[in-house]
């Protein structure tokens, strides 16, 4: 299932953004069982996804939107080409992706089963 995965801090959580996010289980001896905390990455992927760009992920060097150039060029309709192109290369599908005007941007997807 790939929207299982390590979580990273996000603005929820007390932390620096995007470090690993832990959260330390001990035994009764005072030893680390257990930290780093797995759960759902959904949301967290499709972010990293749209702000990244291409060669920041090691392992997909061809991903990454890059969206904070945006507002450098007010071209949107080539950001949902690069949202949809991107997203469908890390196996996302979008089934809603409202991207017409700043102030209002809604992106709807989930993984392929």
């Amino acid at each position: 299932m790939k929207s299982i995965g390590i979580q990273l801090i996000d603005n929820n959580d007390q932390g620096e953004p995007m470090d690993l996010k832990i959260n330390p289980v001990r035994d009764v001896t005072g030893k680390i069982i257990a930290g780093i905390v797995i759960g759902n990455i959904l949301e967290q992927n499709k972010a990293l996804i749209i702000i990244g760009s291409e060669g920041d992920l090691k392992f997909r060097p061809d991903i990454g939107v890059n969206f904070g150039d945006v507002l450098l060029n007010d071209n949107l309709l080539e950001y949902r080409h690069k949202i949809n192109e991107h997203f469908d290369k890390d196996g996302l599908k979008i089934s809603e992706l409202d991207l017409y005007t700043l102030d209002n941007i809604k992106i709807v997807a989930d993984y392929e089963s």
